[in-house]
């Protein structure tokens, strides 16, 4: 197993949430689905305890409210709690004011639940892009000091190409952020998202793994992520066609087995132990500004 730590990190939010079913689930209807996002977390929980692995769960307030028992087992086991939001809406959708709202419902549930405020973000499916760069800003003023929701890479719902792919620090008028990316695996002039998610579940896990050791090499520890309705391949099912309906259903069956020989190869500790690990190398952090976002 390797020596060096590298970042796991789950988005706790249940099947219905997500983005690519947001046309077929009407948020009226929430309280009146399914829930199973307990039993599926707890999967992961049993996975990383039997490998020795820690991560970052990034709870949805709105998950906590209704699984407040999930969160507390959940940081008794030693993971790190941070902040999903209240209710998975895109950033550029709730607007300063109302991301400002969204990130006090949010704390306010989870300190309550932990006794400890988070200090660690991730928004929803990668939000912070060149139409929110005052995002950086509020969550300095509101007291985060470690995020992970810039994707360096082209997407069609987020991410700001050119971005750095290694932890960097955001110089914002509140004060710095530490910011801390999804893997990537540089292949000649090229980044491919490595990082989890639904890349997991599509590309072979020996592209994981090369961009693991790339990360390695280069004295940075990787992020992986993924979601607990990845591991729950009896979820119910809707009509979804097209690109959007195969990245959610694709390989279900196959994430936990994927994400075991990961962890089997690797260790892994939540986000703020595995940069704290790299104190040495802090000095060597790009400090960018958070104008990036507008450029």
């Amino acid at each position: 197993m390797s020596g060096r730590a590298h970042a796991l990190s789950v988005d706790v939010e249940d099947w219905f949430q997500v983005l690519n079913l947001a046309g077929h689930v009407d948020r009226a209807d929430w309280d009146h689905l399914e829930l199973r996002c307990d039993a599926s977390t707890r999967r992961l929980l049993d996975l990383f305890d039997r490998r020795g692995a820690r991560a970052t769960f990034f709870f949805l307030g709105w998950i906590a409210e209704r699984l407040p028992d999930l969160v507390r087992d959940t940081a008794a086991a030693g993971h790190e709690i941070g902040s999903h939001g209240y209710d998975h809406r895109m950033l550029h959708d709730l607007g300063e004011d109302g991301f400002r709202d969204d990130l006090r419902r949010t704390q306010a549930i989870l300190t309550e639940l932990t006794g400890r405020a988070p200090t660690a973000f991730r928004a929803c499916t990668w939000s912070i892009t060149r139409r929110t760069p005052w995002a950086p800003r509020i969550l300095a003023e509101e007291g985060y000091t470690l995020d992970s929701s810039i994707q360096p890479v082209a997407h069609p719902d987020y991410g700001v190409p050119g971005a750095p792919a290694t932890p960097y620090r955001m110089q914002t008028p509140a004060g710095e952020l530490d910011e801390f990316p999804p893997l990537t695996w540089k292949l000649g002039p090229k980044r491919i998202p490595v990082g989890g998610g639904g890349y997991l579940r599509l590309f072979p896990t020996w592209m994981f793994v090369r961009g693991l050791r790339q990360a390695e090499a280069q004295g940075w520890p990787g992020c992986i992520y993924l979601h607990p309705w990845e591991v729950d391949p009896e979820q119910p099912r809707r009509p979804v066609g097209g690109l959007r309906g195969f990245r959610h259903y694709v390989n279900l069956r196959r994430t936990l087995r994927k994400l075991d020989a990961l962890l089997a190869r690797f260790r892994f500790v939540g986000m703020r132990e595995a940069l704290d690990q790299c104190s040495s190398w802090r000095a060597k952090w790009p400090a960018l500004d958070a104008k990036l976002l507008s450029g």
